[in-house]
């Protein structure tokens, strides 16, 4: 079925310390996006780039690792979520660091639950009680599951937007020890690296779309360092052992299978620390996978 893809870009670096991911969505474009999703059959409407703040132009927040702008970025996306699927369309935001996705998955739950797929290295679980870093792009899904500061949670509406038993996590391999230990105890479906190793991606995306069969649309986030460093060297927090190129494509070609994606995160591109915009171009062809392109 081929539909009406809306671009977003969202050029937020405010989440983290390394400069550059907000480069992201600029090089995701000039790797061919909204060219590689129309050969596939889809209309593809770009919005062009979320206004967002600079740091420096804010930096009486750097001490408070500029919540009050990632909040309000997250309020924009959020908005832009919801004006999206009220359309009819299939958002796809475009970052940007993983803070984005507080306001993406407000937005595409406002008007009726989803599941989510979340590929990371990272489990992006910590609190503010839990971080080392203190980077907020480190807190996204605990504040999508209700725990983190209150300025985050009220994004859209009330916290939590997602319930543990509606989020899958897969390729996860780097957690702080604060972390590791809240999300055992959470009841977030999770698969390791180790899993992937033991099972095959195949098995693991298959039995992930099992368990969120009780929603009847799912959100893919999808945060490029989930990858083998070697396939996708252009991310700020890179983890060795990742994802190999076509462990992510079949990951991707078994969700389009399944006909149930409605949204989708591409984050953490960084095209400075990149290696002739590889990282970008492998992106867009995990998305055109995604949304269906075939070998076949």
């Amino acid at each position: 079925m081929n539909h009406t893809i809306r671009l977003i870009g969202v050029p937020i670096d405010l989440g983290q310390n390394k400069r550059g991911v907000d480069l992201g969505p600029g090089a995701l474009r000039y790797a061919g996006l909204a060219e590689k999703l129309r050969a596939v059959g889809h209309r593809v409407v770009d919005s062009g780039n979320l206004a967002v703040a600079v740091r420096e132009t804010i930096p009486e927040q750097s001490s408070q690792h500029y919540l009050p702008a990632i909040a309000e970025m997250c309020r924009t996306v959020c908005l832009a979520a919801q004006q999206a699927i009220d359309a009819g369309e299939t958002p796809l935001f475009i970052g940007g660091d993983h803070t984005l996705a507080i306001g993406s998955i407000a937005g595409i739950t406002a008007g009726a639950p989803a599941g989510l797929l979340w590929f990371d290295a990272h489990a992006d679980f910590n609190t503010p009680a839990t971080t080392i870093s203190g980077n907020i792009h480190g807190m996204t899904l605990a504040a999508l599951l209700g725990d983190g500061y209150p300025e985050l949670l009220a994004i859209g509406r009330p916290a939590p937007k997602l319930r543990a038993e509606d989020v899958v996590m897969i390729a996860i391999r780097d957690l702080d020890p604060g972390e590791r230990e809240r999300l055992r105890e959470s009841g977030i479906t999770v698969y390791t690296m180790r899993n992937i190793d033991e099972r095959g991606i195949g098995p693991v995306v298959r039995e992930a779309l099992e368990r969120l069969e009780h929603q009847p649309r799912v959100h893919v986030s999808l945060d490029m360092d989930c990858l083998e460093p070697a396939a996708g060297p252009g991310v700020g927090t890179p983890s060795p052992g990742g994802l190999t190129y076509r462990e992510a494509q079949l990951a991707m070609e078994i969700i389009a299978d399944c006909g149930c994606c409605c949204s989708m995160d591409i984050v953490e591109i960084n095209p400075i620390l990149d290696r002739h915009n590889q990282t970008a171009q492998l992106a867009v062809e995990l998305a055109a996978s995604l949304f269906g392109k075939r070998i076949l």
